[in-house]
């Protein structure tokens, strides 16, 4: 059995003995969010949960409870915004309007605005129980845009530029997008792998239809009858392999990701420190 990584579920001597081998809070996030008939519903955050878990057994740190809540229900949702939203509620036996803006307590952009609020929060607490890197992990795909604005924010306060917590997010399909074709789906063979190989009784292939058949809410580059766990398992590997070689690089040089403009920068790990040193000399 593996070793328990995950924060909440440790006594304060192993949380201490974890964060001082390696002082990384993974902190995984996603939604509630139609993923076919043949998927969990939790399918993202499930998935972000997952690939944390592979990178704290692999690296070292703790794993921070899961987010599920908090994102816009008004934007880049599927029952809010995708083409299939009145087939979803019909098959959830929901009323559409459930959905509409009308029946928000706030605008979408008081949402944003909210959820932006809420992420540094969360990352205010990792800094304050002692982390050094702080890794928001997207599972809905949208949130790595909502993450990386708040990575800026985070990171550019005084107090981060010079002791404070360094903040990185990422989503997997990104990280191995330059080595798989069909990277990154919507309860297509990529998604359906990755929680066949997380969770595989949670996913039941047999209520899809034929190829070729109408999906509802579903589809990619890689046919949703076609997943399988072992691919799954590759993939997150893979991403886990790439997410931490970037955090491994973010502890030993903080101080390349405190410069102006190179918060998120990715990739500096293959170039090794002696290859920035032009890039960063005048630099304040």
């Amino acid at each position: 059995m593996a070793e328990e990584v995950r924060y909440h579920m440790l006594r304060p001597s192993q949380i201490i003995a974890r964060r001082k081998a390696c002082p990384v809070a993974y902190i995984p996030i996603g939604t509630i969010e139609w993923h076919g008939h043949h998927n969990p519903t939790g399918a993202d955050t499930l998935q972000a949960e997952g690939l944390a878990e592979m990178c704290a057994e692999k690296l070292g740190g703790l794993v921070f409870p899961s987010l599920y809540y908090g994102e816009s229900r008004s934007e880049a949702l599927m029952e809010a915004v995708s083409r299939d939203r009145e087939l979803i509620a019909r098959e959830m036996e929901l009323p559409w309007d459930n959905f509409s803006v009308a029946r928000q307590p706030f605008s979408p952009t008081e949402q944003v605005t909210n959820y932006h609020k809420l992420l540094l929060h969360i990352l205010t607490e990792a800094e304050t129980l002692g982390f050094k890197v702080g890794v928001l992990v997207a599972g809905h795909y949208p949130l790595i845009d909502h993450c990386r604005s708040v990575v800026l924010r985070f990171n550019q306060r005084e107090f981060s530029k010079y002791d404070g917590m360094l903040a990185w997010a990422c989503v997997d399909y990104l990280l191995v997008a330059d080595k798989y074709e069909v990277a990154g789906d919507h309860a297509g063979g990529w998604e359906t792998s990755h929680v066949m190989a997380l969770h595989p009784e949670t996913v039941d292939l047999s209520t899809l239809p034929p190829k070729g058949g109408k999906l509802i809410g579903a589809g990619g580059a890689m046919e949703p009858q076609d997943s399988n766990a072992q691919f799954g398992r590759e993939t997150l590997e893979a991403a886990a392999d790439i997410a931490c070689k970037e955090v491994e690089h973010r502890l030993e040089h903080p101080e390349m990701y405190r410069k102006h403009g190179l918060s998120l920068s990715e990739g500096l790990w293959k170039k090794g420190a002696s290859g920035f040193k032009g890039a960063f000399e005048g630099r304040k």
